[in-house]
């Protein structure tokens, strides 16, 4: 799957996302690190990429606005990033099942 991975989010994710064959670019990597959220989600969109963060700010956008094609929001405190990455593996297994 193909991710764009906002600044909020952390490098252990990211390592994680790409070890398990992710294609992954960071928000910072293409120069988006000042960008609003409203920029940052239509690049999602523009390269074909599902957002990852951990802002609550992008609701007013995808649920009000309907801007972005994917978003999924990350609540992590770092004694559960290994449930979250275990979530994040559940949810790559059922979409690539979908997909076949």
């Amino acid at each position: 799957m193909r991710f764009l991975l906002d600044q909020d989010v952390y490098a252990v994710t990211a390592r994680f996302l790409i070890e398990v064959g992710h294609d992954v670019i960071l928000v910072a990597q293409i120069g988006l690190s000042r960008a609003s959220d409203e920029e940052i989600l239509k690049k999602a969109q523009e390269q074909k990429r599902i957002l990852i963060t951990r802002n609550r700010d992008y609701g007013n956008l995808v649920f009000v606005r309907a801007i972005g094609s994917g978003i999924i929001y990350l609540r992590i405190l770092p004694s559960t990033v290994n449930v979250v990455h275990g979530e994040l593996r559940r949810i790559n297994k059922s979409v690539c099942s979908c997909r076949a």
